[in-house]
């Protein structure tokens, strides 16, 4: 019998058996990849191989090895992209960067950062999971050197049209570079760089079964040659230049063989994600003690994050009523979930503050079950009954 009902994939995921396997017997590759002795060539000829994986599942077979830069994070992968790109070069006009207004906090940041420093930043608005692309097209200029959307928000599951938006980028300003923060759908759904028209693409190891401490960005061919990003982090040179730093061997091992175990099985996972998608929506809308929760409903969305609004019972309130009985959510974001702002993603949906004081995220795996989601909806219900009285 489980001890707990883990329900917060979007937040970290177990690692998978793959990758834990792998990472296992690599527990004695103690090498630098960067010697040239025979201890570090093992090591090299490892991170190759994983590296070569993350490619495929990418949808980017044939890219050269340079064209993936492993960092310590997604969330140092979004800075490199960020940063990295608007420092390549000095600027003769007040250059502009155009994002949105709902974005992780790992793209806020670094854009509040260049903010400071000079560069306009436009956000655009994402009411109801859609991006504003009378707004966003009204905002493209020549001086728009830089575009940074992410591919599926990771607090309320909506997917953003942006196969669309790049392309006609593409279309007008051939330079502008495009960055993708497609750590929620990578994996998730079927896409590649090339698909988006992206030029930057960042993922993340442990959000699709790898091992936290490793993040990965994707970097166009016509990026490197026309040295259109600049490192953050210098040092050793590793990572072609672009991330000095001794590479996390073993991690990037993991990484490795969740990617493939992830790609081998996303058809799979896709419909079983779905299946557990309908049963909760099902369960909710058929208990009449759930009868006041809202289900926010993204135009599009990945099937596996779900964000419910509750009846006037505050989000921390709830989660550690489900928590004591060995069922975890969230209240959004990870990274931000212990700071005592509101959520910028749920506000930018069109939550109200209270809304947003009050809203769960449901994040789901092909791992859970029918039975995870029939006891997480009883103890929601319960915890509804007992929790609308304080």
């Amino acid at each position: 019998m489980k001890t707990h009902i883990y329900l917060d994939n979007s937040a970290t995921t177990p690692l998978c058996a793959p990758a834990a396997e792998r990472m296992r017997n690599l527990m004695d590759t103690y090498g630098n990849p960067s010697s040239l002795h025979s201890a570090g060539l093992e090591a090299e000829r490892i991170l190759s191989g994983a590296r070569r994986e993350i490619l495929e599942a990418l949808g980017c077979p044939g890219a050269s090895p340079k064209q993936l830069v492993f960092c310590g994070s997604g969330t140092e992968a979004n800075n490199l992209a960020l940063l990295g790109s608007a420092r390549a070069k000095d600027y003769k006009f007040k250059p502009r960067i155009i994002s949105t207004d709902g974005e992780h906090p790992s793209v806020e940041e670094p854009l509040r950062f260049l903010e400071g420093n000079g560069f306009e930043i436009i956000r655009i608005k994402t009411e109801k999971g859609r991006i504003d692309t009378d707004s966003f097209f009204d905002a493209l200029t020549p001086e728009t050197i830089l575009v940074s959307i992410m591919l599926v928000n990771n607090e309320t599951g909506a997917l953003y049209d942006l196969p669309h938006i790049f392309s006609e980028v593409k279309k007008r300003y051939p330079d502008t570079i495009i960055h993708c923060d497609a750590v929620q759908g990578f994996l998730k759904l079927s896409f590649s760089p090339q698909s988006l028209s992206a030029d930057l693409v960042t993922i993340n190891a442990h959000k699709i079964g790898g091992p936290k401490g490793v993040g990965a960005l994707y970097v166009a061919p016509e990026i490197l040659t026309a040295k259109k990003i600049v490192p953050l982090i210098y040092g050793g040179g590793q990572e072609h230049g672009l991330r000095s730093g001794t590479e996390n061997t073993l991690a990037i091992a993991g990484f490795g063989a969740a990617a493939k175990y992830g790609k081998e099985n996303l058809k799979s996972h896709i419909e079983k994600t779905e299946h557990l998608r309908e049963l909760l929506l099902e369960k909710i809308a058929s208990d009449p003690r759930l009868a006041e929760i809202r289900i926010k409903r993204p135009e599009a969305y990945i099937p596996n994050i779900i964000n419910i609004t509750l009846p006037s019972i505050r989000s921390e309130i709830m989660l550690h009523f489900l928590s004591a009985r060995g069922i975890y959510v969230s209240s959004g974001s990870a990274c931000s979930s212990r700071s005592k702002d509101r959520s910028r993603a749920l506000l930018a949906f069109g939550a109200t503050k209270k809304e947003a004081d009050t809203s769960l995220r449901i994040s789901l795996s092909p791992d859970n079950t029918e039975e995870d989601i029939t006891i997480f909806t009883q103890a929601l219900a319960e915890g509804v009954a007992s929790l609308i009285r304080i």
